[in-house]
C-alpha cells in the first residue's frame, strides 16, 4: 500500500478563479495504452510537459520543443478522448505547479497519475498514482526528494540494486526496466533485455517492466 496520506484531500476539489487560464509548456497530448510498469495495458491520456532538469542519454522525448497551452485548451483536447485516466509525463512534470490543472481534471472525474524522476517533492493529495523513475544511476549527485509513492521504476544500465535499498520501502511496487535504445540494433536491445531479465530472476523482490508500446509501434 502507498503511505497513508499520499493521495488524500483531492476527492472533490474546488476549482479556483484563474485555474482555467493557467498555462503550461506542453509537448503533446495523446491517447494511448500504458506500455510499462504496474498500470501496463490500461488506456490513458498522456499529457507530456516540456522542460526537464535532467538529460538522460536514452530519453526518447524532445522536451525542448513545446507550446503554451492553458488549462482550458488542455481540457478541450483531453475531452476528445473516451478515457478518464491521465498520465502527467515529460520532460519532468513536477517542475510545474500542477494544482490548477489537477483541480479541474479531478472535478471532471479523472484519475491522475504521474511519471517523475523524483527530484521534486510531490505535494500530498495532488495525484492518485505516483510512479518515480530515479535517474541517480546516471546522476549520482542528484538528490531524490520524492521517496514515497505507488511505483518505483528503475531503468537498468548495470547499476547495483543496493543503491535503492533506502528508497524501496517507500513504494508498493518495484520494477526494473531494460534501457531501450531506439538507435541500437534489435540484437543490442535484446542483450539489454536478457541482462535485465537475469538480474530480476536473481532479485525476486523486483518485477520486470518492458516498454511494450515501443515493440507494438505505438506512442
Amino acid at each position: 500500500m502507498a503511505p497513508q496520506g499520499l493521495h488524500e484531500n483531492l476527492e472533490e476539489p474546488a476549482v479556483l478563479d484563474g485555474d482555467m487560464a493557467k498555462s503550461y509548456n506542453i509537448v503533446e497530448i495523446f491517447h494511448s495504452v500504458q506500455g510499462e510498469g504496474y498500470r501496463s495495458g490500461i488506456p490513458h491520456v498522456f499529457i507530456r510537459f516540456g522542460v526537464c532538469n535532467l538529460r538522460c542519454e536514452w530519453c526518447d522525448t524532445n522536451f525542448d520543443v513545446y507550446e503554451q497551452k492553458s488549462v482550458a485548451e488542455i481540457m478541450e483536447v483531453v475531452g476528445q478522448f473516451p478515457c478518464k485516466n491521465i498520465i502527467f509525463t515529460g520532460g519532468e512534470p513536477m517542475l510545474n505547479d500542477l494544482w490548477p490543472l489537477a483541480r479541474v481534471l479531478k472535478k471532471d472525474g479523472y484519475h491522475l497519475s504521474v511519471e517523475s524522476n523524483g527530484t521534486v517533492a510531490i505535494p500530498a493529495g495532488l495525484l492518485d498514482w505516483i510512479c518515480i523513475s530515479p535517474k541517480d544511476q546516471m546522476y549520482p549527485n542528484v538528490s531524490i526528494k520524492q521517496r514515497a509513492g505507488d511505483e518505483l521504476k528503475c531503468v537498468y544500465v548495470g547499476q547495483p540494486l543496493s543503491m535503492y535499498d533506502g528508497l524501496k520501502e517507500g513504494f508498493s511496487h518495484h520494477f526494473l526496466q531494460p534501457c531501450y535504445d531506439e538507435e541500437a540494433s534489435v540484437e543490442e536491445n535484446g542483450r539489454s533485455f536478457a541482462l535485465t531479465e537475469a538480474v530480476v530472476k536473481e532479485n525476486p523482490q523486483w518485477r520486470l517492466s518492458l516498454q511494450t508500446h515501443k515493440w507494438m509501434g505505438i506512442l
